[in-house]
């Protein structure tokens, strides 16, 4: 129960497993997720992560009836997220792989991830506008830089469910796919990515991630540095292509 890992080669599927409770984080679940990131991301073989949701559902958000039990969400500024990974910047690409609900604080570990595989019958949502809970986990930070302002405030002023078909139309779903087969996919995906070169791959997806930090010279000029780091283990692949690799657009 909580927290579980699956390893496949050089994929880590981490899954959340609280049944009982739709996959809800408690403070201890947070804690545990966390740190399964910290192992993921210190893990010299480990190349992608799947991040799912057992039982179909991915996640309900924090656990709040653990609160008066002293094993709530921690809500300290420094440190961990509520939710556990969710201010890790880490160097490897994480995929969520959605499906049931993935509201509340689970939207917000669903926007932390770098790209989301949905079943056809997921929902998103803001769904703690209900209760006064606020979006604490990076929701509002990550949400407009996805879909945009005017989408993202839709959303979190009105706490409407959002369904598959939605959420791909507005750039937050990267796929849509059967039920019960989001994990499948999700780790398909995986394995393709973790085939590239990785300097290149992290440095190219770093740089998509720190330009928000910088005016447009700024941005280029990390860009570059970012690219001077990948080039130096770049002999490999362009004698690949050299030698005829890749032509026609073959991966």
């Amino acid at each position: 129960m909580g927290i579980k890992v699956e390893k496949k080669r050089r994929i880590w599927t981490i899954i959340i497993d609280n049944p009982e409770v739709r996959n809800a984080v408690d403070g201890p679940t947070a804690n545990a997720l966390a740190n399964t990131f910290r192992n993921f991301e210190a893990e010299e073989e480990a190349k992608v992560a799947v991040l799912w949701g057992d039982h179909g559902y991915f996640c309900s958000g924090a656990n709040m009836k653990t609160i008066q039990d002293g094993l709530g969400n921690r809500v300290e500024k420094n440190g961990d997220g509520p939710m556990g990974p969710t201010r890790m910047v880490l160097s490897k690409p994480v995929i969520a792989a959605v499906s049931g609900y993935a509201v509340a604080g689970g939207f917000e570990l669903a926007l932390w991830c770098d790209l989301r595989i949905v079943e056809k019958t997921a929902v998103f949502g803001v769904f703690n506008r209900r209760w006064g809970v606020p979006l604490i986990d990076g929701g509002t930070v990550r949400l407009p830089r996805l879909i945009g302002l005017s989408r993202a405030l839709d959303l979190v002023l009105t706490g409407r469910p959002v369904s598959a078909d939605e959420a791909l139309a507005i750039g937050l779903a990267n796929r849509i796919v059967e039920d019960g087969k989001s994990r499948i996919e999700a780790e398909k995906l995986a394995l393709d990515i973790a085939k590239f070169p990785q300097t290149c791959l992290r440095e190219d997806r770093l740089s998509t991630y720190e330009q928000y930090n910088y005016d447009w010279e700024k941005a280029l000029a990390n860009e570059f540095n970012h690219g001077l780091i990948s080039l130096k283990e770049a002999k490999s692949g362009i004698n690949r292509f050299i030698n005829g690799e890749g032509r026609h657009g073959e991966f």
